[in-house]
């Protein structure tokens, strides 16, 4: 019942930003601007048909074939996109008439000027974020390494390098070309180990387990290791957890194993995703039993797929933690939103002691865009603290 309730507010919430977000596109861009009426008719038309591949979208992915599915996602997370910049940006322009104390354009001639400058001014500038935004995310995940010093970390595991994917959001749009493309770049880094915090999917294994396949040929020294994110909950992770299994790759599910041996090595722990419980009615995260019984001694890397999860590795003694999960943001200015939710946005930080690197992800989601937040496959070289 709790999960359904959930699900009735989300997607109540969500079909009133829908609505009431294109209805506000179309009185300020369209109506107010009092455009010919067979180009309002147009404009009006084609803002309505890209509104309904937002909704089409999700129930193309559990109804149709794959082919018509990903025909429908494009066009739908192409809109998506520019509609967040058409809303942002005409928000902006009011409150800017407002600041200035200026009210709103009337109809007469002077405010249909006006309005059609706003207008023709707002839709430029979205279409050129939005092809930005697009350019970079097509272009894939570049390399990013990210040297982190460690005050307990083995002398003789000095230089180890961890390649952390995340986010990468296999599902109606990214297929596995993409996950081809990651592997590849990823074996040639030649890791020590491969960690992959949460989010690899979008989708049921029934619909798109054979996308996933290219992830059998990741190799490091160490092990392929994964953690669920709340997307892989969402797609039904106790399937995905035994699809990943069948890949070769380690799933650390509230569990920690040892890296290394006696004094080079460390214990890598694995929790399932900070909101697992919302979804599942099994599934938690349970950072104490991870690390239950651990040798305190001895240096631990945990990975967790949100950021949430760092003030309890803080106050457990994690030395440092890999996570996903915000994208960056992924298209600005929604980074600013982001950090509503937590302090821990992207990149490193540290906090008495403990350490956190937050990736950017590996792929994207919603909308094919990201401005301002470039997609990463993150090269971590872990060294030891010079004494």
């Amino acid at each position: 019942m709790r999960r359904v309730a959930l699900i009735t507010v989300f997607l109540s919430v969500i079909l009133t930003i829908l609505v009431g977000g294109h209805l506000y596109i179309a009185q300020r861009l369209v109506l107010d601007a009092h455009l010919p009426a067979g180009v309002q008719a147009l404009v009006l038309g084609l803002i309505a048909a890209a509104g309904a591949t937002l909704v089409l979208q999700p129930l193309s992915e559990r109804r149709f074939p794959a082919g018509v599915a990903r025909a429908i996602a494009w066009p739908a997370s192409v809109w998506m996109g520019c509609a967040f910049f058409l809303l942002v940006l005409v928000l902006l322009s009011d409150v800017t008439w407002v600041l200035l104390g200026a009210a709103l354009p009337r109809g007469d001639a002077a405010g249909i000027v006006a309005t059609r400058l706003r207008a023709l001014s707002v839709a430029g500038i979205a279409a050129l974020a939005s092809w930005r935004g697009l350019r970079t995310a097509l272009r894939g995940p570049v390399v990013r390494r990210v040297d982190i010093a460690l005050a307990r970390w083995p002398r003789a595991l000095d230089g180890f390098r961890i390649v952390q994917l995340s986010d990468i959001h296999i599902g109606p749009i990214l297929d596995r070309r993409f996950a081809r493309r990651v592997v590849e770049c990823t074996n040639a880094l030649a890791p020590d180990l491969v960690a992959i915090t949460g989010d690899l999917v979008d989708g049921s294994v029934e619909r798109i387990a054979p996308e996933v396949a290219p992830f059998a040929a990741l190799r490091a020294r160490h092990g392929v290791y994964f953690v669920t994110g709340n997307h892989d909950h969402y797609s039904g992770a106790e399937r995905w957890v035994r699809r990943v299994q069948a890949l070769g790759i380690r799933v650390l599910r509230n569990e920690r194993v040892t890296i290394g041996d006696g004094d080079a090595g460390f214990d890598l722990a694995g929790v399932e995703d900070h909101h697992a419980h919302l979804v599942s009615g099994t599934a938690r995260e349970d950072l104490p039993r991870a690390l239950d019984g651990r040798d305190g001694s001895r240096p631990v890397v945990l990975l967790a797929h949100d950021p949430a999860s760092f003030p309890d590795a803080v106050r457990l003694g994690v030395d440092l933690q890999l996570s996903g999960h915000t994208h960056g943001g992924q298209i600005w200015p929604f980074n600013y939103l982001v950090r509503l939710s937590t302090p821990y946005v992207a990149g490193h930080y540290r906090v008495d002691g403990a350490q956190l690197y937050v990736s950017r992800g590996t792929g994207f989601w919603g909308p094919a865009m990201r401005l301002f937040a470039p997609a990463e496959i993150t090269e971590i070289v872990v060294r030891r603290v010079p004494e």
